[in-house]
């Protein structure tokens, strides 16, 4: 994808990265690909969303902590704290991550759909590399 010089221009110093390539490295995240797919469902408190996205490698609290917090940051996910004791905090989508985990799931279910035909490419890729 190209950007324009103008916005690139706005990113001086140190590793240039354009503003929506950082975007869509915190969408595909690994956690946060898994975090905005699981806030399609309902909200969640952060425990339960621990659990949800750590079934198959467990996420260590400060990595969901700084994942939700980025994912927040760039306006995706809403953080409701509840003034209660003792405290809730409920995590949502906003109607923008709405609109991204929409996204992402379908790249997660074109990937489940095509997960014989990638491991087929991968056998067909090996076998020749094996050959040479």
């Amino acid at each position: 994808m190209a950007v324009s010089s103008e916005v690139a221009g706005k990113y001086t110093g140190g590793e240039t990265m354009c503003p929506y390539r950082l975007i869509l490295e915190h969408v595909t995240s690994r956690w946060g690909v898994l975090v905005l797919i699981e806030l399609l469902d309902r909200p969640y408190r952060f425990s339960e969303l621990r659990r949800a996205v750590g079934q198959v490698k467990p996420v260590s609290e400060k990595m969901l902590a700084q994942t939700l917090q980025t994912l927040e940051r760039d306006g995706l996910v809403h953080r409701d704290a509840q003034p209660v004791i003792p405290p809730r905090v409920d995590y949502s989508l906003t109607d923008l991550g709405r609109e991204a985990a929409e996204q992402v799931r379908g790249l997660a279910l074109w990937t489940e759909a095509r997960m014989g035909e990638v491991e087929k490419a991968r056998e067909v890729y090996d076998a020749r590399k094996r050959a040479l």
